[in-house]
């Protein structure tokens, strides 16, 4: 999946403007200007498109868990881990910004009718070196990012009685 791919589907997920993305990106440490957001945010094949890389997105992503949950209360905290760019990681960091548990991820997936279990999904967070470690898909991403962007609101199949 492409790195300004995933910023579009999160931004629509979470129904952010320009000025919220420029300041999610300034809580991790990116400043960036409108039109260079733009360009980032449009399709491949669309003129001035500009590709956003790894370093850019681990970022934004990072400005999101501290938009969603505030800076760490420790005083002394451990120098983050560098880890390798993957669609894992990604899910990592949003599980983290939204406090998401198991049912809840389970619960966005189903939502785009895609089904896996806890087991499957506790080997997406394992580390690389895990005999169980799984790595997350583009289609895997793609359904969870597409999930969370109804998540907590009702599907049109379902009634609700208010």
């Amino acid at each position: 999946m492409l790195n300004s791919d995933i910023l579009r589907r999160i931004r629509y997920a979470f129904n952010f403007d320009d000025k919220l993305m420029l300041e999610i990106f300034k809580l991790g440490g990116i400043i960036l200007n409108v039109d260079k957001l733009k360009n980032h945010l449009k399709k491949e094949e669309d003129e001035g498109y500009a590709p956003l890389d790894s370093a850019t997105l681990i970022a934004f992503l990072d400005g999101l868990i501290l938009r969603k949950r505030g800076p760490r209360e420790t005083i002394s905290s451990p120098l983050p881990i560098k880890e390798s760019f993957s669609n894992n990681l990604v899910l990592r960091k949003i599980k983290i910004a939204l406090e998401f548990k198991d049912d809840d991820l389970l619960a966005v997936l189903k939502r785009s009718e895609m089904e896996i279990s806890k087991a499957e999904l506790s080997a997406l967070f394992r580390k690389k070196d895990h005999k169980n470690y799984k790595v997350c898909g583009d289609q895997l991403l793609r359904n969870f990012l597409a999930g969370l962007a109804g998540y907590k609101r009702p599907l049109p199949t379902e009634t609700t009685n208010r």
